[in-house]
């Protein structure tokens, strides 16, 4: 005979009443996720023999997560925004798409809204100093062919590691753009090479992943959406190589083929036709897009983002 309170009928039909499995209204589907998450924390409070101050400790934590605006910088820390790119790896790969640039993680720091420019664009207001970078490539899809008119939408950080919007030292739509491909699917733009960042030290992310042993620290990276009629959404980001937290982003978001070489230019008359006075930095960097797909899931997430007002 099981000791577990979990397998008496008192919380069984505790669960069935939580959850609206004892009746026949409301959305089904939502019922049965509430009674597997509900029972499996009261498997886990049981397992751990967690006690009443500890679940009230928790429950205050995610009271102050919320406070703090910092649910999308905990979940990648968790790895779980990682995770639902897995699954939509294994989606593809049994829907029969394969190739492509690899997908990651979105963050919590985009804003939509950003100015669209033709073909190339600065993403910098010139304000900052910093180690100038050119960045280009193509938008094509998995047969070869240039994408035109594809909108590759492009957020970073700048040298410190902020992001505009969220902090208020910077112009609205400081290092971000919208960039439609001409027509050979190309885009390229002129920005600052960014800094990597971590989780504010007081915030209730990093008093968690202190508790877990771990940093809050991610890599340089720049972020993109690449969108286009008749395409898959890819919402991917580069790592910066070299950075020290390469391959140890307490995000989890670095991946294979997304890690693209950084060329240091230092030759004067390169510099000087740049319209520059000392060395910069180049990227190359082409993204492949699948077609759409009925048999795969959608790639057009639904979650809240800040519009600059």
């Amino acid at each position: 005979m099981s000791d577990s309170l979990l397998d008496t009928k008192e919380v069984r039909d505790l669960l069935m009443k939580v959850s609206g499995l004892d009746n026949a209204a409301g959305d089904l589907r939502l019922k049965r996720i509430v009674h597997r998450v509900v029972g499996d924390l009261c498997r886990t409070i049981e397992d751990f023999d967690v006690q009443p101050d500890e679940f009230w400790t928790a429950m205050a934590y995610f009271t102050r997560l919320g406070q703090a605006n910092e649910t999308g910088l905990l979940v990648p820390g968790l790895g779980l925004e990682t995770f639902l790119d897995l699954r939509m790896d294994e989606a593809e790969r049994k829907a029969g798409l394969e190739g492509g640039t690899p997908r990651t993680i979105e963050g919590p720091l985009y804003v939509a809204g950003a100015p669209l420019s033709k073909h190339e664009a600065r993403l910098d207001d010139g304000t900052e100093q910093g180690e100038v970078l050119f960045m280009e490539g193509q938008v094509r899809d998995v047969n070869g062919k240039p994408v035109a008119g594809a909108v590759v939408d492009v957020w970073h950080a700048n040298t410190r590691g902020g992001y505009s919007f969220f902090d208020p030292s910077q112009a609205k739509y400081n290092l971000r753009r919208r960039i439609e491909t001409d027509a050979e699917g190309r885009y390229r733009f002129r920005s600052l090479l960014p800094s990597g960042y971590a989780c504010p030290p007081d915030g209730p992310t990093q008093q968690l992943l202190d508790q877990l042993g771990r940093h809050g620290n991610r890599p340089a990276h720049i972020h993109f959406f690449v969108t286009a009629p008749g395409h898959r959404k890819l919402t991917t980001q580069i790592n910066i190589d070299g950075d020290a937290f390469l391959h140890d982003d307490f995000a989890f978001a670095t991946r294979d083929g997304l890690i693209p070489a950084v060329r240091r230019v230092t030759d004067a008359d390169a510099v000087r036709a740049r319209g520059l006075n000392a060395p910069y930095a180049e990227i190359g960097f082409d993204f492949v897009l699948h077609p759409e797909s009925a048999a795969a899931p959608d790639t057009v997430v639904t979650r809240p983002h800040a519009e600059a007002a």
